[in-house]
């Protein structure tokens, strides 16, 4: 108890955001080719891992938002990062299709936990305004806990594609450790005992959510924007690597190997994603309802250019700029969108509100993701990125369809 005292929750937020982003880093520098060249996966394969991942998010998602809703998010937050720990090491530790699938399952399960709970702690420990500048800090923090443990995952990796991953999971039981010490809850109220109904809290709390995104035009048009961001985003993630490794020549540099190439790839978006989000913090007006609007659709618009780009070029060189535009973008927009929902949603509800938004996104990946991987069986993997980048199109619209639905809602109120 007295630790927690001893910390603010800005500085747990931002350290959790740190470690845990250069944790997953550990795995994700790697994970591509660990499945492609010790795994043997196929292009379909490598989409119906993610499509695996995103169908345990949609099915968990709003359920583990309204547990942290009605018990705790400091307790989801910390059972999320000890599950993905042990997805991490699991992958690591068999090298086989079916454990790579079931991996995706837990790890899903694990960050549903984390998506709307851990945002959602932050805005009642601080305030919603006062959170909004926090989230892009912590995209940042994340970002250069994400360049941090590139070349520990490059060295790692020397001694085997697979080690990184048992590291990262040991990192996530660590810091989940950590957080069961350090990380106070005075923000949030819980049901109390004597009045807790279990399932029926968690009923009256999902319905209540929910019913929020209905009432409201404004949320409404945002949940439709996401299942069109997660339906590109799942070939394009899946894809990246395998679309290096098969269409490029990567450049002959002295003692520069493939492992290598692909940190300096992971290294040169991150530190274009820190400009960005930095940038976004100190020029835009975060508690702006038309600034965060405006920001998204230029964001997601440079997305589709990128994707695009990458998916036609030939020149390594263009590919390598594509991706690096792409992926600044991407974390540009997840604050961005954050940072708006939350000034649209009441506390009571909000991790279940974030949840369904995630859910959205991941509904999205779930249908976006077979199409990408059949696509890219049965034409190419250059169609099936060219795919994702069309089905984002329709995103941008929408989004000025939600600026539209949230002044009118301010009009009537």
């Amino acid at each position: 108890m007295q630790l927690r005292k001893r910390f603010q929750p800005a500085q747990i937020y931002l350290f959790h955001s740190f470690f845990m982003s250069g944790a997953f880093s550990l795995a994700w520098t790697i994970n591509q080719i660990y499945r492609v060249q010790t795994v043997g996966m196929d292009p379909l394969q490598l989409v119906l891992t993610g499509t695996v991942l995103e169908l345990t998010v949609l099915l968990f998602e709003i359920p583990t938002g309204v547990l942290a809703d009605v018990y705790s998010r400091r307790l989801s937050t910390i059972l999320g990062l000890a599950i993905i720990g042990a997805s991490f090491i699991l992958e690591g530790s068999i090298p086989v299709f079916t454990v790579v699938l079931l991996s995706q399952i837990l790890w899903g399960i694990g960050w549903t936990f984390i998506s709307g709970a851990h945002d959602a702690w932050i805005a009642d420990e601080v305030g919603a305004d006062q959170a909004a500048p926090l989230y892009l800090r912590a995209t940042s923090l994340g970002l250069i806990g994400n360049l941090a443990a590139i070349p520990l995952s490059v060295a790692v990796a020397q001694f085997g594609l697979n080690l990184p991953f048992l590291v990262a999971g040991g990192l996530c039981l660590l810091l989940a450790g950590v957080l069961i010490f350090v990380m106070s809850e005075q923000g949030f109220q819980p049901v109390g005992r004597e009045k807790r109904q279990t399932w029926g809290d968690l009923k009256g709390t999902l319905r209540q959510g929910l019913g929020l995104v209905r009432s409201k035009p404004v949320l409404m048009a945002f949940m439709a924007a996401a299942i069109f961001v997660g339906l590109y985003s799942e070939g394009f993630d899946r894809l990246t690597e395998a679309h290096f490794l098969t269409n490029f020549d990567f450049p002959s540099l002295p003692a520069v190997e493939m492992v290598t190439w692909f940190g300096i790839i992971r290294a040169g978006r991150i530190l274009l994603s820190v400009g960005a989000t930095e940038f976004a913090r100190r020029r835009l007006q975060l508690q702006e309802n038309r600034s965060l609007v405006r920001a998204l659709q230029v964001s997601y618009g440079l997305v589709v250019i990128g994707i695009l780009i990458f998916s036609r070029t030939g020149s390594f060189w263009v590919a390598l700029l594509a991706t690096w535009l792409v992926h600044s973008m991407r974390a540009l927009a997840w604050p961005l969108e954050t940072a708006w929902i939350n000034q649209h949603i009441d506390s009571r509800v909000r991790a279940t509100v974030l949840s369904t938004a995630s859910q959205m996104d991941a509904f999205g990946q779930v249908i976006g993701g077979p199409i990408t991987g059949v696509v890219g069986t049965l034409r190419s993997i250059r169609a099936a990125l060219t795919t994702s980048a069309l089905l984002l199109v329709p995103a941008i619209p929408l989004y000025q369809r939600l600026l539209q639905s949230s002044e009118e809602e301010t009009t009537t109120t």
